[in-house]
């Protein structure tokens, strides 16, 4: 599976963005899927997690309400809407699979995901 992440870039604080996960190579319908972020001098950790059924997600405590994971199997996308984007958000996102056969299974270890994409700078500005 090859991983695309796209819709990065720089926002005011308080703004928006939406994030795209384009997968290639196989279909995602059978892939829980997350979004992990890194900022400089950080490690990397998990934003967000969906099932592959899309009846499971989880969120980090610092992104709930405010960020919302999504999927679209029959387009083999992920979607990531970030909005009251803070300073704090300022990292490169990337997102992530995992193949399995539970389809309410989420997954927070990042060593669980087998593929990840190249990553897109999100820039929140203060």
């Amino acid at each position: 599976v090859q991983l695309q992440a796209s819709g990065g870039g720089l926002v005011q604080a308080g703004g928006s963005l939406r994030l795209s996960c384009a997968a290639s190579g196989r279909t995602l319908s059978t892939y829980a899927m997350g979004w992990f972020r890194q900022a400089p001098g950080k490690e990397r950790e998990l934003v967000a997690s969906i099932s592959w059924s899309a009846g499971n997600k989880y969120y980090a405590d610092s992104v709930k309400g405010r960020l919302t994971i999504s999927r679209d199997n029959a387009k083999n996308m992920v979607y990531l809407q970030m909005n009251s984007l803070k300073p704090e958000d300022t990292a490169v996102y990337y997102c992530a699979a995992k193949e399995t056969s539970y389809n309410f299974g989420i997954y927070r270890e990042s060593r669980s995901y087998d593929y990840w994409g190249q990553g897109t700078q999100v820039t929140v500005s203060s």
